[in-house]
């Protein structure tokens, strides 16, 4: 799904009107409808709604959702803040529909009388004051009414995006007064700070109005991940299928101390899907990779004196035994960074060319080194947090997350390979420039494991990637494995709360996580938190 800009936003209602054929009222009458569906389904004992309107084509979204509250047998007041003569073009033409009588309010001291306390009253508020085409400041009007509405302490739900907001914004802004939406309801496709400006406490709702996908165009190269994004790795499994169908991963890490990091990594790798998961690991540690899980399979590796992998690995072939037929490798969970580790890490990057994931310790033995990384002759996927993004780079973790999306897509592309940039909002850029946003998860996930969780799912979809005929699969792996992966993190967490969450409720739901993604591919819109 496309992120998209204001102005862009503007071109695509444009170019559905005018190259596609659907009348600009059809558009708004679908948005207004959307809204009051989803207020309806979201409040379901509400009867009284209060819907505050501008003069622009957001409150003529406003206008179409107290008829159609009206409909439903539903109390309502409008608030306008404008004479009703200001109204122009599509506006003008559903207030004339609405045929209700609106409390208006044209300046700020008139938003203060016994009239407005009455519509306050509401079960819930609906902000239709200001659309994605608002650039701060507001006027003093606005900024009253958003004020009203932030006083009243009741439901609100924001209009294409709440009042006083900036829509370009690619983080959290205090420019202006914005009103505090409780969910907000948007059309055809989001605008950046719907994903990153932190807008809302609550849902929300993509919603389609009519637009066709030929005329959703962006040029930020910002997509958010949806279901629909990653079909191949939702569909029922064929009955002639059997593990090899499915994938072998191997996921080389582990040391003493940090043998758990290779364990969960190999055990996600099965939870995610694979068919075959094998855990090379030094030979002091390789009982307690064993033992986590009888499914996972364990080759053990010659170490050094403090019980990291050693170079000897590959000594008599044993280690290009050990990848020989593997789908896909993972490398670096709980790997550690002994001298001769690292050496080892970047001789297995250098030697093999199967497709590859690098996590932890396996992406900071190219701290100083990152000319050694390249994916042009392999599908090659970094999974850093900002530490490891610093590392890599250079840069401070300061500037790494000031600009996120820069950071990322500039390794991408120098690299020629697909970083997953961890964090909240966590992004994945292409090599061709193109970032993606997921954004499930949420903070309880920022515990020990989390990382090493995703790295083997990541190689589990991977892994199973290997039999589909798409020529963007492996991008269609990492994109399933991250929405996943925080999806299972919020299934776990409405379960047991952040605080209490550790890495291991995250594979644990990840079967959920399946289970409530697959009906989602055939709906339409889509909904997210935050």
């Amino acid at each position: 799904m496309k992120i998209t800009t204001a102005a862009e936003m503007r071109e695509i209602d444009r170019v559905t009107t005018e190259k596609f054929g659907v009348p600009s009222l059809k558009l708004m009458e679908n948005a207004g409808s959307a809204v009051a569906r989803f207020a309806i389904a979201k409040y379901p004992k509400a009867h009284k709604f209060t819907i505050f309107c501008g003069k622009g084509n957001n409150g003529g979204d406003g206008f179409v959702a107290a008829r159609k509250f009206g409909n439903e047998g539903k109390r309502v007041v409008v608030v306008l803040l404008c004479d009703p003569a200001e109204l122009k073009g599509d506006a003008a033409e559903m207030y004339k529909a609405m045929k209700l009588d609106p409390v208006i309010a044209t300046s700020a001291e008139q938003l203060k009388g016994d009239h407005i306390a009455i519509a306050l009253t509401a079960d819930v508020i609906i902000d239709a004051i200001l659309g994605t085409g608002f650039h701060p400041p507001v006027t003093d009007l606005y900024a009253e009414a958003i004020n009203t509405i932030n006083s009243a302490k009741k439901p609100v739900i924001a209009v294409d995006i709440p009042s006083g907001a900036d829509a370009d914004a690619l983080a959290p802004t205090q420019d202006s007064p914005r009103v505090n939406a409780d969910h907000i309801v948007t059309f055809t496709a989001p605008r950046p700070a719907h994903v990153f400006a932190n807008l809302t406490r609550g849902e929300t709702l993509v919603a389609p109005i009519g637009s066709p996908d030929e005329a959703i165009q962006s040029g930020l190269q910002l997509e958010l991940i949806t279901p629909r994004d990653f079909v191949p790795f939702l569909r029922d499994r064929d009955p002639e299928g059997h593990k090899g169908t499915y994938g072998h991963a191997l996921v080389v890490g582990g040391s003493f101390g940090k043998a758990g990091a290779a364990a969960m990594a190999g055990l996600a790798v099965l939870r995610s899907g694979a068919g075959l998961s094998t855990v090379a690991t030094p030979k002091s540690v390789l009982n307690t990779v064993s033992s986590f899980a009888p499914e996972l399979m364990t080759e053990p590796l010659p170490e050094t004196e403090i019980g990291t992998i050693s170079q000897a690995s590959f000594d008599y072939g044993r280690m290009d035994n050990i990848a020989r037929g593997m789908d896909v490798a993972a490398l670096g969970p709980g790997i550690g960074r002994h001298p001769a580790t690292v050496q080892f890490v970047r001789a297995f990057v250098e030697r093999y060319r199967i497709p590859l994931v690098i996590d932890a310790d396996g992406l900071n033995a190219f701290e100083g080194a990152s000319t050694r990384l390249g994916g042009s002759k392999r599908t090659l996927v970094l999974t850093p947090h900002p530490g490891e993004m610093s590392r890599l780079t250079g840069k401070s973790v300061a500037d790494i997350q000031r600009d996120r999306i820069g950071a990322a897509r500039e390794f991408a592309t120098a690299h020629k390979c697909t970083v997953v940039l961890k964090g909240h909002r966590t992004l994945i850029a292409l090599p061709d420039g193109v970032v993606w946003v997921n954004v499930t998860g949420n903070p309880g996930m920022g515990t020990g494991g989390s990382g090493d969780v995703l790295t083997g799912i990541t190689a589990g979809m991977m892994a199973q990637a290997h039999s589909l005929t798409e020529d963007d699969r492996w991008v269609r792996a990492v994109l399933a494995a991250v929405y996943l992966h925080g999806l299972a993190g919020d299934l776990a967490r409405d379960k047991i709360g952040e605080a209490s969450m550790i890495a291991g409720d995250i594979t644990v739901s990840l079967p959920e996580a399946f289970r409530k993604t697959r009906p989602q591919v055939g709906m339409k819109g889509f909904a997210f938190h935050g």
